[in-house]
């Protein structure tokens, strides 16, 4: 497995970070065998390890800290904070209070002393970024964080961050963990080169963009048949029969007989189309099983050619999300029909 230095902190990760969201009461309940599927991909050569607080209530965490028992020096750990965490509505965000408390469940589920890299999971329109940032310093002079980052940040809130750091003489965000894939492409024109700018380093998630790229969707009724339940949940983002979903399918259609042409799966594809991107240093996969796992390491080696990727240009044009819901960021000025009305 390569490595990469992520941003400027010197750390060196390998090009596949592990996402541990799948492992937990939402995707793989049973421990034993996640805990079996984090030590293959260690053995494997990911050293980096990416969880969250809110991936099945802590329990992801809990895997992860069992899993890493007698390993933890050799890997680099991240977690992320935000989600709530219960029905309080001081059970998350960004403010210090929340930090400080949520910090230390972390470290007790992850069975750790520290956090290579505690990064903020949304933005919190309730908290100024001063108090956020201050309190993540205080956790970095403490030792129980080395380092701090932002996910699915827009750029202007990243730069924010940035300046409100540097004027408050506050440890700045080192990373950015943003969604991109080939379907959803609007990071590249402003948070990628933002975080390049800055010297951040980013690791990507939802290469496969939440199934549309594994390979099993080449119809609508692949799409209805095999994950009916999202399509009734999140109609927004799977229903075939919205526009902006039924572009996606066409994409994929194109983009499956791109990587047949190519001698690659289409899940290989996707994942060497991020890592091809010049800002990213790590993307991550998310397994549920073993075999997903086996799948996703087989094209670890995989660099696309320049033809290849003018393709996907064509088949997807730089900067665009087929959807816009699969941003995972809608700003507060969008969302609150108040803030646009006197």
């Amino acid at each position: 497995m390569k490595r990469r230095t992520l941003g400027g902190t010197g750390i060196s990760v390998s090009e596949y970070a592990l996402g541990a969201m799948m492992f937990g009461k939402i995707g793989n309940p049973d421990h034993d065998d996640s805990v079996r599927i984090i030590h293959r991909a260690l053995d494997a050569g990911i050293n980096f390890v990416d969880t969250a607080d809110i991936y099945s209530a802590g329990e992801s965490e809990e895997i992860v800290g069992k899993a890493l028992q007698g390993r933890r020096d050799d890997v680099v750990l991240a977690t992320k904070t935000h989600g709530s965490m219960g029905d309080d509505a001081n059970h998350g965000g960004n403010s210090r209070r929340w930090i400080t408390r949520e910090v230390e469940n972390s470290l007790r589920r992850l069975r750790t002393d520290h956090i290579d890299l505690y990064q903020i999971h949304r933005p919190d329109p309730s908290t100024d970024i001063d108090e956020t940032l201050a309190v993540l310093s205080d956790l970095v002079r403490s030792g129980k964080v080395r380092a701090v980052g932002s996910s699915t940040f827009p750029a202007e809130q990243i730069v924010e961050a940035q300046w409100v750091s540097e004027k408050r003489g506050h440890v700045r965000f080192r990373t950015e963990q943003p969604p991109y894939s080939m379907l959803a492409r609007s990071v590249e024109a402003a948070v990628l080169p933002t975080a390049q700018r800055y010297g951040m380093g980013v690791l990507t998630w939802g290469p496969l963009s939440a199934g549309w790229l594994s390979g099993r969707y080449s119809s609508a009724s692949d799409v209805t048949s095999r994950d009916g339940g999202r399509v009734e949940t999140e109609a927004h983002k799977f229903d075939p029969a919205l526009a902006a979903n039924a572009a996606k399918l066409a994409a994929v259609g194109e983009l499956s007989k791109l990587a047949a042409d190519a001698g690659l799966t289409l899940p290989h594809l996707a994942v060497g189309f991020v890592l091809a991107h010049p800002a990213v240093t790590s993307v991550i996969i998310g397994p549920r099983t073993m075999d997903q796992l086996e799948s996703l390491l087989s094209g670890a080696e995989t660099v696309l050619p320049a033809d290849v990727l003018d393709r996907i240009d064509e088949i997807v044009p730089p900067g665009t999300d087929l959807n816009r819901a699969d941003s995972y960021y809608t700003p507060p000025s969008l969302a609150d029909a108040s803030l646009r009305r006197r």
